[in-house]
């Protein structure tokens, strides 16, 4: 009785120890059945396994399944966010009307609405910048098709809801417009109810009940304020990813130049269709523009998607983006040539396809930048950087048209400024790639010279001089000298 209660009790020392080396191995959780516990959770009697993928954020990309419905939701969310200000064209002369406000005073309503949709804060960047950052979590190997795809939602929006909105502006006038393509944008809730994290949702066991005095809740309850106080200026110091802009040059040369081609990459869009109607073209024609336009994105995008993701085009992302940038920028001088129907259409169809290239490649430059891990960051900073030139574009435009009375010189300014954006990124991203070859080539090793071969015999070092070596034939004459000498003697 007393040897089996000693071996219960060694059995249970051994088992103890096995259970604190467990522990200190992973202080915080338990596994059972191959599925990692939490400690709260084992010690209230829950069962319930948490997915370790959801906890710290490691997890394989599908390249697919699940990923196409996350795909069709961003494009749609695109479609509905990014190609939104475009349409305020069609209804820019009855708001100046309306209000008898300036063209510098107009244009403050695209330009605030398409820079807080990049900047935070309200609707549309709550929609498109988490479309755009799960995407790159759901797509790694064809990340770059994926991106292409997704960027078709701008071109789908640019095609359909400039002849929604004219028609919905004959029909209803533009403040009926206005309601209902308010009811249209709700569907991004729709969208973004399907993008679902990676790794399945977090199981928690129940919050135990504090039943202790009210001084202790209290002092519990100034802790935890002042370690979410700390854990927001922690968080917000790394997550604005401001060590990125500090410390990574590839990544500030690509805000740097992204920021200023926002100057005057959106401006054209908008100014469109003023430009047109404002030389006797007529608004379904002028707002025809802007869908083709939206064609043109649609029908090329996908193929540059396929064709930059195969390995050939492997570290040339950027040089390919900065000159698709270059042509669009340069593009926008065709509509200084005249206003007819003809000649905007070869500008739309220009600019169509330069910008099919520069929305393809745009987030898959980025990525390639930094690590994707940084991703969110880098997007929320870049679009923060990019909001102030969004803002203060298209009201500088409106100054330009309002001391001039002309509409081309903005198209003449936007060429000017997207063009030497592009030639920025160019030459600073070859600076930095031949630097960093320069680098690595110095790092490198260098091959070891073989010794030189001798040139005669008596330059030789004396392990290598010559000596002979005794055959049987010199010992048999050796032993014949040796017995004539004996012989002589």
């Amino acid at each position: 009785m007393n040897r089996r209660n000693g071996n219960e009790v060694a059995g249970d020392r051994d088992s103890f120890q096995m259970e604190s080396k467990a522990l200190e191995q992973a202080p915080n959780m338990e596994q059972k059945n191959g599925k990692i516990m939490d400690s709260e959770e084992v010690e209230n009697g829950k069962s319930e396994p948490i997915n370790p993928l959801a906890m710290d954020g490691a997890f394989t990309a599908p390249d697919g399944g699940w990923g196409w419905v996350v795909l069709v939701a961003t494009i749609l969310v695109l479609a509905l966010t990014l190609a939104f200000p475009s349409c305020m064209g069609i209804f820019y002369t009855d708001l100046q009307t309306e209000f008898q406000a300036s063209n510098q005073e107009t244009s403050w309503v695209p330009s605030i609405m398409t820079s807080v949709l990049h900047a935070g804060g309200l609707g549309f960047c709550f929609s498109f910048q988490p479309a755009v950052t799960i995407l790159g979590h759901y797509f790694v190997r064809r990340r770059a098709f994926a991106n292409a795809m997704s960027s078709t939602g701008t071109a789908l929006g640019l095609c359909t809801l400039p002849l929604l909105g004219n028609y919905l502006h004959t029909e209803l006038g533009w403040r009926g417009s206005f309601m209902v393509l308010g009811a249209v944008l709700l569907n991004c809730c729709v969208c973004g109810a399907v993008m679902r994290p990676l790794g399945g949702p977090r199981h928690r066991g129940q919050p135990l009940i504090n039943h202790g005095p009210l001084q202790l809740k209290e002092e519990k309850l100034k802790g935890r304020m002042r370690a979410l106080w700390v854990g927001l200026m922690t968080s917000l110091h790394r997550h604005m990813a401001f060590d990125l802009l500090r410390n990574n040059l590839r990544y500030r040369v690509y805000v740097v130049g992204i920021t200023w081609m926002m100057l005057g990459f959106v401006v054209p869009l908008i100014y469109l269709v003023p430009y047109a109607t404002a030389h006797d073209m007529e608004q379904s024609q002028a707002a025809l523009l802007l869908s083709i336009l939206g064609i043109v994105n649609i029908v090329v995008r996908p193929p540059i998607g396929l064709l930059f993701s195969l390995p050939w085009f492997k570290g040339c992302h950027t040089y390919v983006f900065s000159a698709a940038l270059l042509v669009n920028g340069l593009s926008n001088s065709i509509c200084c040539i005249d206003a007819s129907f003809s000649v905007l259409l070869a500008y739309v169809v220009t600019y169509g396809l330069s910008m099919s290239v520069v929305g393809s490649l745009m987030f898959t430059v980025l990525m390639d930048t930094l690590d994707m891990s940084r991703f969110p960051a880098a997007l929320g900073l870049l679009a923060i950087m990019e909001s102030v030139t969004l803002l203060i574009g298209p009201p500088l435009a409106g100054i330009l048209v309002d001391r001039t009375g002309e509409y081309f010189y903005v198209f003449f300014a936007c060429s000017a400024t997207v063009a030497s954006s592009a030639v920025f990124l160019m030459v600073s991203f070859y600076w930095l790639d031949r630097r960093d070859r320069r680098a690595l080539k110095g790092q490198q090793v260098p091959p070891q010279v073989p010794p030189p071969k001798p040139a005669s015999g008596n330059n030789l070092v004396p392990q290598c001089q010559y000596r002979s070596v005794p055959t049987e034939g010199d010992k048999d004459k050796a032993s014949d000298s040796e017995m004539g000498d004996v012989t002589r003697l």
